[in-house]
């Protein structure tokens, strides 16, 4: 067994990839009380402490509710400056080496705020940390799938004209009764774009298995995020491993709405050779980022240290960067694991 203070020292110092991170989800209490006092907003609580304390969830519309409430404290390009950076400097702290992160633009062009103000602060945040913090990072475009898809294409043709800051698409928020199929001219056309593809196949939803065939065999998505219950189907998992499909799993999310972080998915994935990736998803509302993500996976499933680094190597593969890059990447995995070599046994 190895010593837990090794493991937590290993983790720390791991490179990381972190593919499933909600740009919105990282606004901690602390800025959103700053942002609220900027722009005049006035929030439901006295203090970070109680804010802390309502972020009590027990299912994804649950957890929508506040999550939405919170955005509304976004609205001057400076603001989602902040919140970028701030995100940026605690995933650089984690040794996050790259990043995708999710911004969902219809929940703020919803209320007013100019998709260019969301697009302009969040870009400029991302050019900013590669040069201050060695941080590379890309911003996935998510559809808010309680909408309907011709907002959604609406969005899509609006954001071409920032097409070289944008890598790929992704669809989000409540599932019930709006399945991938919903999407389909819109991911038809990101894709003829050039716009990489994915998708949220939250756990344990309504029609989970049948949400992941859609993603599959249907839209044709470049990878899935969450998509644990592709496991209940065979020919998912078949077609999984023969497209070489990464699944953007978050295990501490996952215990906020189910019973546990699926632990034993997250095992059968790594042992059947699926590229399973550990995340954080909404980090400031589940007080854990991906250092902590690993750490608890870890924990729970008693994994060795070449074990918690293949979810890294999963992400760097399934990560949507030029190969010199890649390459770059997995060859500092590579020297990072023989110098660890020494201090826990693998």
């Amino acid at each position: 067994m190895q010593d837990a203070r090794d493991m937590r020292d290993f983790i720390a110092g791991l490179p990381k990839c972190e593919l499933h991170l909600h740009i919105e989800g990282t606004l901690e209490p602390e800025l959103k009380f700053v942002l609220a006092e900027r722009n005049g907003i006035e929030l439901p609580y006295s203090s970070v402490e109680e804010m802390r304390a309502s972020y009590r969830f027990d299912s994804l519309a649950s957890f929508l509710t506040v999550y939405y409430e919170g955005m509304r404290v976004l609205v001057h390009e400076p603001d989602f400056y902040d919140l970028a950076m701030a995100y940026l400097r605690k995933a650089a702290a984690q040794n996050v080496r790259y990043v995708e992160m999710f911004f969902d633009p219809q929940a703020h062009t919803g209320r007013g705020v100019p998709f260019d103000v969301v697009v302009r602060g969040l870009t400029r945040a991302i050019g900013d940390a590669r040069r201050e913090l060695g941080i590379r990072a890309q911003l996935i475009m998510c559809f808010l799938r309680d909408f309907q898809a011709e907002y959604a294409m609406a969005t899509l043709v609006q954001s071409l004209a920032y097409r070289e800051w944008i890598v790929g698409i992704g669809l989000d928020s409540d599932e019930r009764g709006n399945p991938p199929a919903k999407f389909a001219a819109v991911y038809a056309r990101a894709r003829a774009e050039g716009f990489r593809l994915t998708m949220h196949c939250d756990v344990d939803q309504e029609n989970s298995v049948e949400h992941i065939r859609q993603a599959i065999e249907d839209i044709g998505v470049d990878r899935i995020d969450h998509g644990s219950n592709a496991l209940e189907d065979p020919k998912l998992v078949a077609a999984i491993k023969e497209r070489g499909l990464g699944l953007t799993v978050c295990p501490v999310s996952n215990s906020f709405v189910v019973d546990g972080i699926k632990e034993q998915e997250i095992r059968r994935m790594l042992d059947e050779g699926i590229l399973v990736t550990i995340n954080s998803d909404d980090p400031a509302y589940m007080d854990a980022y991906v250092q902590e993500n690993l750490e608890r996976t870890q924990a729970v499933l008693g994994l060795s240290p070449a074990e918690v680094a293949r979810f890294e190597y999963n992400a760097f593969a399934i990560a949507w960067l030029p190969e010199d890059l890649r390459d770059g990447y997995v060859a500092e995995l590579d020297a990072y694991l023989a110098g660890s070599a020494s201090r826990v046994a693998t």
